[in-house]
């Protein structure tokens, strides 16, 4: 008799067990389970976000060169040097805004319009004046332009050296070369690069972001 207790008794427990571990891997395999659909989604979504801004950036892209083009085009027709005060909106923007010149830098190839206000969506178009006098005014023309760490906008401006040549288009096409004379790395609330201060001269300075460290890279430049 105690053996056949003993015997129901072994079978009782070794049936516990095997229920225990049982229970314990369904639970380990639907924990895995969870945390594999929940990587899967955030792939998805993480790729589908990477895609959107790719798209967008490129969309903005384009309507800078829509800009430009314009830009161009305007100036070879046009008889009146005014023409540039002409608003422009997109579909895109519910802004109004002024294409007031245009910047290239041969050594880092770019060529793009400077527009007459700043604000996030407009950085996203292309170079914005924030301060100083329009181009090739007597002055220090600041421009920013977004560093999107490829070979838009300004994101190789750090690239540029001393003497290297800048040239600004004003709103009549006429063309003005600056030399480069300093480029530095300064905080971002460091406001000096704005110095009206020229002595007489026509100055540009490049304004844009380090994205390692959110420090701001400034190139400036003046009159040849």
């Amino acid at each position: 008799m105690n053996q056949i207790l003993i015997t129901n008794k072994v079978n009782i427990l070794e049936n516990a067990d095997n229920f225990y571990y049982k229970n314990k891997n369904y639970n380990y395999t639907k924990i895995f389970k969870i945390i594999f659909i929940t990587s899967i989604i955030f792939i998805i979504l993480g790729t589908m976000f990477f895609i959107y801004s790719t798209f967008s950036r490129n969309k903005k892209a384009n309507i800078s060169n829509s800009l430009f083009n314009t830009f161009s085009i305007s100036n070879l027709y046009s008889s009146s040097d005014s023409y540039g005060s002409m608003k422009i909106s997109t579909d895109e923007m519910d802004n109004n805004f002024y294409v007031i010149g245009s910047i290239k830098i041969d050594k880092i190839d770019i060529y793009y319009p400077i527009v007459s206000n700043i604000n996030d969506e407009l950085l996203k178009i292309s170079p914005c004046k924030f301060y100083g006098p329009n181009p090739n005014e007597v002055g220090n023309l600041c421009i920013a332009a977004h560093n999107y760490d490829d070979d838009r906008f300004f994101s190789k401006i750090k690239k540029l050296k001393v003497n290297d040549e800048i040239y600004i288009y004003d709103i009549s096409g006429n063309l003005v070369k600056y030399n480069v004379y300093k480029v530095f790395e300064t905080f971002y609330n460091d406001t000096t690069c704005t110095d009206q201060n020229t002595n007489g001269k026509k100055e540009v300075t490049l304004v844009t972001c380090n994205n390692s460290n959110g420090n701001r890279i400034i190139v400036k430049a003046r009159e040849i």
